[in-house]
């Protein structure tokens, strides 16, 4: 059962510097292991600094009070780290718009690697079907020898998404994963990510777009200038009187079939 297993993240007044910049402030978080989260907040809130301190890119202050977990442990070995956790975002696809196959995209995903090196890397036969297996989950088989630089947008995300699974991960975080997208990749993206949640796999969306945010997620945390401002089931985070003051605008918010659209 979900209960008995350590959380994904379990962090009390966690700070992070980025250069002179305080980026995490005194930050209280903790999400269980299978959640479906949001993490909700304007750009320059911390939000990517939140998912390289998850990842062990970027590590906290050593402050009085302060203590960090991560599926249980307060210490990992990085490699070890990410067979246990996918991530999704764009700056990752920006690194993988080369001359890789979507296949090799997808076996990257057990060396941490953006593609495969002949000679370093050693893909075993059960590695080669996973990959594929990850590949037809997200209904993407057709991409296995297509070049990632001929593939749509939304194609390449896909891949992407398949190399995050191929190691059968704890929880999914995913990155901003709609930018550069266009409506109809958009739309494929989240139909992606809804049949992950369907199937039981843990996703933390990190994001700035209420539409990002499928109706599987039942949580949503809120940050602004590094802290937690509010962490609520998501009909009582998404509200005008929430999301104004976090975007230092007056905020619209309308709500169709479990989705949700803010300007």
């Amino acid at each position: 059962m979900i209960d008995h297993q350590p959380p994904l993240i379990a962090w009390e007044r966690v700070s992070v510097m980025r250069g002179e910049t305080l980026a995490l402030d005194g930050l209280t978080l903790r999400i269980g292991a299978g959640e479906h989260v949001a993490i909700l907040g304007p750009n320059g809130c911390g939000k990517s600094t939140l998912i390289k301190t998850i990842t062990r890119e970027l590590y906290p202050l050593n402050r009085p009070g302060a203590s960090l977990s991560i599926l249980g442990r307060p210490d990992w070995h990085i490699l070890e780290l990410r067979n246990l956790l996918g991530i999704v975002s764009n700056d990752l696809m920006t690194q993988c718009t080369r001359d890789v196959t979507g296949l090799e995209l997808v076996l990257s995903g057990f060396f941490s690697s953006v593609e495969i090196w002949p000679g370093y890397h050693e893909v075993t036969s059960d590695m080669h079907a996973r990959a594929l297996a990850a590949l037809e989950r997200l209904e993407a088989g057709y991409l296995a020898d297509r070049y990632t630089d001929e593939m749509s947008s939304g194609e390449a995300r896909r891949v992407l998404i398949a190399r995050a699974l191929v190691h059968q991960p704890r929880a999914i975080v995913f990155d901003e994963p709609a930018n550069s997208l266009d409506i109809f990749a958009q739309a494929e993206l989240r139909r992606s990510m809804r049949s992950l949640a369907a199937q039981g796999v843990g996703i933390v969306l990190v994001t700035h777009h209420l539409g990002d945010i499928i109706p599987e997620i039942d949580r949503v945390v809120l940050m602004k200038e590094g802290r937690v401002v509010a962490d609520l089931p998501k009909e009582q985070a998404l509200t005008p009187e929430r999301l104004s003051p976090l975007f230092g605008m007056n905020v619209t918010v309308v709500r169709n079939d479990g989705h949700y659209q803010a300007w």
